[in-house]
């Protein structure tokens, strides 16, 4: 079947919204038709030709995805036709080696290896333009009306859940919460600093105040970022600067306990890390650029300092991201708030540009706008 899609098909240049062939989901496959999809940074670097994982064009962009299962391939037992679903980054076996101890975010299925390639277990694709073959990012290609992925990559909604605040759970909000309930495991009174305030800065912020830190400093070079991380719960901020350590150590006599840096910038990486107290922990969140290293005092290291990496939150997608469902119809997670617009597929190239610009927190995809959000918002 015939359906849209925004190609990127030359690094550094705009997206072309086209229509594409895609094919039926085959055995252990689902077509999803989306619903919404957020820009995320990573996309930009997809875009831009700096992401590590997109070296073949031409790609369908997009991830961070929610939608409605139209029609499933042959055995798939997980979803039927109609469900409403989250489309995870990770889709775990569950039976290699480190899924086995509790690592799922670190599967080393081959599955799973082809599809942050852009390819199905098979090796090939299943969008086509003109008998091109089309690779959908991280194996979803979001930024499209309809998506092929695997059946575990597949997460079940309640029916009460918008699906443009439940793509935001699939990486910005999975990621950011994650990181603290997950990777750093902050404890209830800790001091955290958090640099970097886009989305997932933001769902970082949000998962401080979960977690029961006492005090949560959030850092970045926008001013109207800072405004949204006090909206969020951070109870300082600071406009950052080469001086960001001195800064906040000035805020927190000694050092705060957890820094999370969700830029990549390693110059902010080794700020936040200087910020820490002896035996505190700092987590690298946000994906470097390929090649870029960031240099840390040996000693620093040496007072029980922990410097962590973090993919996607640390993430188990059947085990997180229904757990953070609850949170937010619980009410103690704003996700709708981390919505700064929605647009159309044709304003994608907009939405990338305002999102680089650091104009946003989230841009919103909207493709079905019927299902996208709750009827009484609509």
């Amino acid at each position: 079947m015939r359906t849209r899609a925004a190609v990127l098909e030359e690094f550094g240049t705009p997206l072309r919204v086209r229509e594409v062939e895609i094919a039926a989901p085959g055995p252990g496959e689902v077509r999803v038709r989306i619903a919404a999809a957020g820009i995320c940074g990573s996309d930009l670097k997809a875009v831009a030709g700096t992401s590590p994982v997109v070296t073949r064009l031409p790609v369908v962009c997009g991830h961070e995805s929610a939608g409605t299962v139209e029609s499933v391939g042959a055995g798939v037992e997980r979803v039927s036709p109609g469900d409403r679903v989250v489309i995870a980054m990770n889709r775990p076996c569950g039976a290699c080696r480190m899924c086995g101890r509790g690592d799922a975010h670190l599967c080393t299925d081959p599955a799973r290896l082809r599809a942050i390639a852009g390819l199905m277990p098979d090796g090939g694709t299943r969008l086509t333009a003109g008998g091109t073959p089309l690779r959908p990012y991280l194996g979803i290609g979001a930024f499209a009306d309809h998506a092929v992925v695997g059946e575990r990559a597949l997460v079940p909604l309640p029916p009460d859940i918008p699906l443009d605040a439940a793509a935001l759970l699939s990486c910005a909000v999975v990621t950011g919460v994650g990181a603290v309930l997950n990777t750093a495991r902050v404890r209830p009174g800790a001091t955290v600093l958090v640099a970097g305030c886009g989305g997932v800065g933001l769902a970082i912020v949000q998962g401080a105040v979960l977690a029961g830190a006492a005090r949560v400093i959030a850092a970045d070079v926008a001013e109207a970022k800072l405004a949204a991380a006090a909206r969020f719960g951070a109870t300082d901020t600071v406009v950052s600067g080469p001086d960001l350590a001195e800064r906040v150590r000035a805020l927190a006599a000694g050092g705060v306990d957890d820094a999370f840096d969700a830029t990549g910038v390693p110059g902010v990486l080794a700020a936040a890390f200087e910020a820490t107290r002896p035996g505190g922990t700092t987590v690298l969140v946000g994906s470097p650029p390929p090649g870029a290293a960031a240099s840390v005092p040996a000693a620093a290291l040496f007072a029980s300092r922990r410097l962590m990496g973090c993919q996607g939150g640390d993430a188990a997608p059947a085990h997180d991201l229904p757990r953070l469902a609850d949170l937010y119809r619980a009410g103690l997670l704003d996700v709708d708030g981390l919505i700064s617009e929605r647009i159309p597929l044709e304003s994608v190239n907009e939405g990338i540009a305002r999102v680089r610009e650091g104009a946003v927190a989230r841009s919103v995809v909207v493709l079905d706008p019927m299902n996208a959000r709750r009827p009484s918002d609509c």
